[in-house]
């Protein structure tokens, strides 16, 4: 039994630890200005680099769409005939002068070909441009979540330190007491070492994920603290929509392209048409008449057969690529709906497996002050109790993983509503 020096200070110690665990609010270091809500940072999507980049690529596309609407400009030729010859073509007195303009036509269905395979360019820009940004969006999310999970390491390492350094001060006590060997003093102690390179490690490991966080934000200013929790929020349905995942329709729009291609190629192989009129002048008479023409070229040696087996092979690739998608897709949805569902699963048992851990370890607290329990069950139940309080936050980083996989897919932020 405990003397009555020995009882108080035990006693304290307990309700200081139970006080830390009932208020996890309670931190050693001072209150930092936490960093904008999740909600804010998605809002700022589109004023990030990446975002940026995909939207200037797809304004790019849609220049040169535009730009295939463009007719060929015309050319003016300017030619002077029958000069500095012999006899009465001496000088330039019986010279002709013609003035040309030429105006290429594409015909046989070129400038339509070309249009669409612009338009087709752009559609795929676009359609990336939607999948850069929510990919952003899932970066994003779990930069916060990570930063969110260090900083509840960190608090929860530094509760493990107290409880860590209470019940060592409880050990000595006892070992004074002559109720322990000066053996549990020691280990104690070791523990309390342990417990703080603990500290120093999961200091350092949230400090980097709010360095991670800051940067993918672009925020003015590191931060060191989270408001808003993201672990901790409910997750809804999965989407159920009739459209195709976002994946998909791109490898769609590419090879709608890759087809619009082939048509272009093949269009190429076809003559050039190129028309004029002029207007033709003699020196001699002073008289005038105009001039007509048409150039066609002669598809005998480049028939652009090279091109067009290039392009049909594009195709067969992109055809490709769209089976895999739409298999990878599938597979990766059903995969992120389990995972989903598994995570739930795990943070509810989690949950219970932290209330039984506080339960067991309040007991044998109880006991330890009492003296029926030894300071080795006591570490055993401290040691559970910190397991179960971390794998809890492994638990909602895989929940926030699953989320943002199945986000990805659906073509949303994640948290956020099903298009």
């Amino acid at each position: 039994m405990f003397t009555q020096r020995v009882r108080p200070l035990v006693a304290v110690g307990f309700a200081v630890a139970a006080l830390a665990f009932a208020s996890p609010s309670m931190a050693i270091e001072p209150v930092a200005e936490p960093a904008p809500s999740y909600e804010d940072l998605i809002a700022r999507l589109d004023a990030l680099p990446s975002t940026l980049e995909a939207v200037a690529v797809y304004d790019a596309a849609a220049a040169r769409a535009e730009q295939a609407r463009a007719l060929p400009n015309p050319s003016i030729a300017y030619d002077r005939e029958n000069v500095y010859g012999t006899g009465p073509y001496s000088g330039v007195g019986n010279a002709e002068t013609t003035l040309t303009i030429n105006q290429p036509l594409e015909l046989f269905g070129q400038r339509s070909a070309r249009i669409q395979a612009a338009r087709s360019e752009a559609n795929v820009a676009d359609l990336r441009r939607e999948q850069a940004r929510w990919l952003v969006a899932g970066r994003l999310a779990l930069a916060y979540a990570q930063a969110e999970a260090g900083a509840r390491r960190h608090d929860l390492a530094t509760e493990a330190l107290s409880l860590t350094e209470q019940d060592a001060r409880g050990v000595a006590a006892m070992v004074e007491q002559g109720r322990e060997a000066p053996l549990r003093d020691i280990q104690a102690r070791s523990e309390v070492e342990s417990a703080r390179a603990a500290v120093d490690e999961a200091k350092a490991l949230r400090d980097g994920a709010f360095a991670r966080l800051s940067a993918i934000a672009m925020l003015d200013r590191p931060v060191q603290a989270i408001g808003a929790s993201l672990l901790d929020r409910a997750l809804g349905q999965p989407g159920a929509g009739d459209d195709d995942p976002l994946a998909v329709q791109v490898a769609e729009a590419e090879l709608d392209t890759a087809s619009r291609l082939v048509t272009v190629e093949q269009r190429r192989a076809r003559p050039d048409v190129t028309a004029a009129v002029g207007m033709r002048r003699y020196r001699e008479t002073d008289d005038e008449a105009f001039t007509v023409g048409i150039e066609l070229t002669v598809p005998l040696f480049d028939r652009n057969r090279g091109g067009i087996r290039a392009a049909y092979a594009e195709q067969r690739a992109a055809e490709a690529r769209l089976i895999a998608q739409k298999q990878a897709v599938q597979a990766e949805r059903l995969g992120a709906e389990a995972a989903l569902a598994a995570s739930n699963s795990r943070t509810r048992a989690a949950d219970s497996g932290v209330a039984a851990a506080e339960e067991a370890y309040r007991l044998s607290r109880i006991g330890f002050e009492a003296g029926r329990i030894s300071q080795l069950e006591l570490r055993s139940t401290r040691t559970a109790l910190i397991a179960s309080r971390n794998a809890a936050v492994d638990a909602r980083i895989a929940r926030v993983l699953a989320e943002i996989d199945l986000a990805r897919l659906e073509g949303r932020a994640p948290f956020g509503e099903s298009k």
